[in-house]
């Protein structure tokens, strides 16, 4: 495929709106940590912005159907390598091994199995040619989550753990589960998670429960809620702007550049500043979804709809989070949160999305 045709025929709709994005967090990271010692994370996300859009546009111009074959499963093999390699040999931080460093860049590696876990799960769905899922295709399916899911909780990191969840439950709806698999489903769900609960750590059972009564102890797991919900109605309808920002600059947000940026934001520009976040998410989304649905096949279908389906899991979660309506698990707010891991992975995920769209101007 010609270049100039490949350039002309991407998803500039998409790209615009992921810049838009991009630019929002890149200029509230300056806000939120100007006078702090992450005052220097604005550029870094800068670098990671470019470098993401330069991966996204290298995935773009590669077939995804040569990364269905048994590509994606020596990739999903290697995965579990990292994983492991990242849990003994990795970068401690709060508490967690979840880093490690590679060719000079300290990265997640957590967050890059999520790619893997779309093409499999597109693979695997592809190689069905079936209407409907059974129990071993689910069982199949289930656990080629579950191997990492494990590793990372074990790290532990419950919020990315959480993120394959999503991947999972859209490939199958989409592949087609009868109703009664569903009902099962739901139902051993039910009785699994008390017992579930009790092989958590402390603080991630503290959580949990924080969410829903932060009042209890509000100068300890409670704490992060209180001042993040505080934050988020000092900005009323127009916000108050970065200098009069008391939550974000009085030190009571916690890392307001990642997990909390939504809460800063919400302070800094109001109500009307989080409709306007909130609706580029909303076309960022609906534009991946168009793809899927203009895709030339269920393989690009599938590629598509995962990317959409954690995309639109980790808004929910994040701003859930911040507002005290879900408990916090770390998930970063896509594109806008500081770090470069996650803002790689997201943009090699639009770049697959890019790659469904112009296989369809192939002959």
């Amino acid at each position: 495929m010609p270049v100039y045709r490949s350039i002309r025929e991407l998803d500039w709709p998409l790209l615009i709106v992921t810049l838009a994005l991009c630019t929002l967090g890149v200029l509230q990271i300056y806000s939120a940590t100007l006078g702090t010692r992450w005052q220097d994370a604005w550029w870094k996300q800068i670098v990671w912005v470019v470098t993401g859009i330069a991966m996204m546009w290298v995935i773009a111009s590669v077939d995804y159907h040569s990364l269905l074959g048994a590509r994606v499963i020596y990739l999903y093999i290697a995965s579990l390598v990292l994983l492991v390699i990242t849990g003994f040999a990795g970068n401690k931080v709060f508490g967690s091994t979840r880093w490690i460093k590679i060719a000079g860049f300290t990265l997640q590696t957590s967050e890059f199995v999520k790619i893997v876990l779309i093409l499999l799960m597109a693979k695997s769905l592809t190689d069905l040619k079936t209407e409907e899922l059974n129990w071993k295709d689910l069982a199949k399916l289930a656990g080629f989550v579950a191997v990492p899911m494990a590793l990372v909780m074990k790290e532990p990191d419950l919020g990315t753990a959480l993120t394959y969840i999503p991947i999972l439950i859209c490939g199958v709806l989409m592949a087609g589960m009868r109703w009664k698999y569903i009902l099962v489903i739901t139902g051993i769900l039910m009785v699994s998670l008390p017992i579930g609960y009790h092989f958590l750590k402390p603080y991630q059972k503290d959580r949990l429960v924080s969410f829903i009564y932060p009042d209890r102890d509000p100068k300890g797991t409670g704490f992060q809620v209180i001042q993040s919900r505080i934050a988020v109605g000092n900005g009323g309808m127009w916000g108050r702007g970065a200098k009069e920002s008391s939550q974000t600059h009085l030190g009571f947000l916690p890392v307001p550049h990642t997990d909390f940026i939504f809460s800063s934001f919400a302070e800094e520009h109001g109500f009307v500043g989080i409709v306007v976040a909130l609706v580029l998410y909303f076309l960022l989304i609906m534009q991946v979804v168009q793809n899927a649905q203009t895709a030339t096949d269920r393989a690009g279908l599938y590629i598509c709809m995962g990317v959409a389906a954690l995309l639109l899991f980790h808004v929910l979660v994040n701003v859930g989070m911040v507002v005290g309506r879900m408990p916090i698990t770390g998930i970063p707010l896509p594109l806008m949160s500081s770090g470069g891991s996650n803002t790689w992975s997201i943009f090699l995920m639009l770049g697959l999305v890019n790659s469904v769209r112009l296989r369809r101007f192939v002959n």
